[in-house]
């Protein structure tokens, strides 16, 4: 009962109200089909015009018994009634109609999407996440339990459910089906394990990138169906370490990420229908016509050519890594 109050909140106070004018209902019924003797629609009617004050006439002359019930009946009735009022008037005031409607507005706003990514967790790795590949323009759907960043994540418009990520049914109501990646950033080590398992059973197809604590933990994630595994804080000592010994190099780089410069490096993948495939480097003329320098090709079987030579084929469906200005990267794009 507890757990039912706590998760219906301010319609407790309705549902209590529903009940009990059900309840009523009930009781006027079998008493005057009982003790007054009438049928089931005289009884019915009976109450229903008593309840509601319409002011019509008795169905039957009443017994003094009878009348007395009747009176309390009202009393009852009307008291349910203005009970209820007031219970809707406070969940208009707590504004849990209009959130119940936003919430079904959002969860209609991410079944219709495609391709999104997915992030488990907004805490301090997750919030980073989702600021970054919105900022790339991509779609996001949040899973988190704490009530706080969920209204936090409602208030700057992002697409977030309050739930249990380790839930098959949150999963699936996030679109995993139609996922392009789900992110588990989830501060417990064993959620991400769980979180990891469940949505490669759910979606063998997506790409999964999970959380770790610890080296050893990595396996586990990698067993669990993760394609790849990142240590938050080993990634942070690095980059610190790189700071103080490579300080030039590290300014560069955090310049380009943060777009102090126009550069990127991108990956794009080459479709077969593009007019670069079976072309070597130089007959593409990908350096020439849009200022874009090649620094590796991964081949469809997963071998990676770093620094590939002028006579380095293109091949159907591998990926250019690419380093150059935005808007040549896009235009590339759209020949591949």
């Amino acid at each position: 009962m507890l757990r039912l109050r706590a998760r219906l909140g301010s319609f407790w106070s309705l549902v209590l109200g529903a009940v009990y004018m059900v309840l009523v209902f009930l009781v006027g019924i079998v008493f005057y089909m009982a003790y007054e003797h009438w049928n089931f629609i005289s009884s019915f009617y009976m109450v229903v015009i008593t309840l509601s004050t319409v002011g019509f006439m008795e169905v039957k002359e009443l017994s003094e018994m009878g009348r007395l019930f009747t009176t309390f009946l009202i009393m009852g009735g009307v008291g349910g009634f203005i009970y209820i009022a007031g219970a809707f008037a406070q969940v208009l005031i707590d504004g849990r109609l209009q959130i119940m409607w936003g919430k079904h507005k959002m969860m209609k706003e991410i079944s219709k999407l495609k391709n999104h990514f997915i992030i488990c967790g907004y805490g301090r790795i997750g919030s980073v996440v989702v600021q970054e590949i919105r900022a790339e323009g991509h779609d996001v759907v949040v899973i988190e339990q704490d009530a706080d960043l969920i209204d936090a994540m409602e208030q700057e418009g992002i697409l977030c459910i309050e739930g249990d990520a380790t839930n098959d049914s949150v999963l699936l109501s996030a679109g995993l089906k139609n996922a392009k990646s789900l992110i588990s950033a989830l501060t417990n080590e064993a959620a991400n394990v769980y979180v990891t398992l469940t949505a490669r059973q759910l979606c063998p197809d997506v790409t999964i990138v999970a959380r770790a604590g610890e080296k050893s933990h990595i396996s586990r994630l990698e067993l669990a169906g993760a394609d790849r595994v990142v240590l938050p804080h080993f990634i942070g000592g690095l980059r610190m370490a790189q700071n103080v010994l490579r300080p030039t190099v590290t300014n560069f780089m955090d310049l380009a990420m943060r777009g102090g410069i126009d550069l990127q490096m991108e990956e794009l993948a080459v479709s077969p229908e593009s007019e670069l495939v079976d072309k070597d480097l130089v007959e593409s003329r990908i350096r020439p016509n849009f200022d874009l320098i090649i620094i590796a090709i991964k081949k469809e079987s997963g071998d990676m050519i770093f620094n590939p030579g002028p006579k380095e084929v293109i091949n159907a469906r591998d990926t250019l890594l690419a380093v150059g200005k935005k808007a040549n990267l896009s235009a590339l794009k759209n020949i591949l």
